[in-house]
């Protein structure tokens, strides 16, 4: 007797680590300002897991296809502590490396949440005031 395939399409399947959501599931996707609380929600949880703390704000905003969360009170203790006694290029220096570590970790979240593909991603960040910006260039608008 032969085997007839199963229909699994009313199944919820988990989206792999890093793949953009196909078209059926963005119909499900968080929009407006419960996609922004989630990506704010990931991306401090993201910075959190690097640096062993999060940010004291945080908020994220869209237009089109341009994503950014802003992030204030950044800076680790060390960072702080560096910056009081003149050394704002070695933080500057470390920050870049931190946000170059975290950049993959940022992008799958961004991706994951959007069901968008991350064409860009500049960051950036001022030790005065110490506030970050992480700003993600989508595919197509949301």
């Amino acid at each position: 007797m032969p085997i007839e395939p199963r229909d699994d399409s009313s199944r919820n399947h988990a989206q792999p680590v890093g793949s953009v959501p196909c078209a059926e599931h963005r119909q499900t996707l968080l929009k407006g300002g419960e996609l922004n609380a989630a990506i704010t929600s990931a991306l401090v949880g993201i910075h959190t897991e690097h640096l062993g703390r999060g940010p004291s704000g945080a908020s994220t905003f869209h237009y089109r296809d341009v994503l950014v969360t802003l992030m204030r009170d950044v800076l680790t203790p060390a960072e702080r502590s560096l910056t009081r006694h003149n050394q704002t290029e070695a933080v500057n220096r470390m920050r870049r490396l931190f946000q170059e570590t975290m950049e993959a970790d940022f992008r799958e979240a961004v991706e994951r949440l959007t069901g968008r593909k991350v064409l860009a991603f500049i960051s950036g960040h001022s030790v005065a005031p110490d506030t970050a910006a992480e700003v993600f260039i989508l595919d197509a608008p949301l």
